[in-house]
């Protein structure tokens, strides 16, 4: 679908709209070794208050696709309140709310905060469940886009799993 105009109610989040392609990807977790991947995410509008949000990782030397999301961030008109809906190609569903701010008065300095409200899986997907996810983007020097995930699961409590710095495509 074809971008098009932002509606009015976006303009908190006009910093994010584009697509982004990782400088840096790592990934961490108590019950698995380090890693190192690759992301391109796209934040598009279609003229309604959400914007379109779709994510592709893939492995850095196979190439091959590590996972998929894709979702949809809303915000509320006439605030800074958001809801990030996303599904995951593994069965995960994941309602997230939060808000965008600014912590500072320069280019850098955009954040977008938020803390999962609903989590759903498919009844037959793997163990262990996913609990609780923290998700920040940021933008910081150079025009960079800063993402970090935390997560709990039901064996592990909340810890950072993510974090992934991006530069616009």
């Amino acid at each position: 679908m074809q971008a098009g105009p932002i509606h009015e109610a976006l303009s908190p989040l006009k910093w994010m709209i584009g697509k982004w392609r990782s400088v840096s990807a790592d990934g961490f977790y108590p019950t698995i070794q380090p890693f190192s991947f690759c992301e391109e995410i796209s934040f598009t509008s279609v003229g309604q208050p959400i914007l379109n949000y779709s994510s592709l990782s893939w492995h850095p030397v196979k190439q091959s696709p590590m996972h998929l999301e894709s979702g949809f961030l809303r915000i509320k008109p006439g605030t800074n309140d958001v809801s990030f809906m996303v599904a995951h190609n593994f069965g995960l569903t994941t309602l997230e709310e939060g808000m965008t701010y600014i912590i500072n008065s320069s280019v850098a300095g955009n954040v977008l905060q938020m803390k999962s409200t609903n989590i759903g899986r498919m009844s037959f997907g793997k163990e262990p469940r996913v609990l609780e996810i923290i998700r920040c983007y940021k933008l910081v020097e150079e025009g960079k886009l800063e993402h970090t995930l935390q997560m709990a699961t039901s064996n592990t409590p909340l810890c950072q799993h993510l974090r992934v710095v991006y530069e616009k495509c």
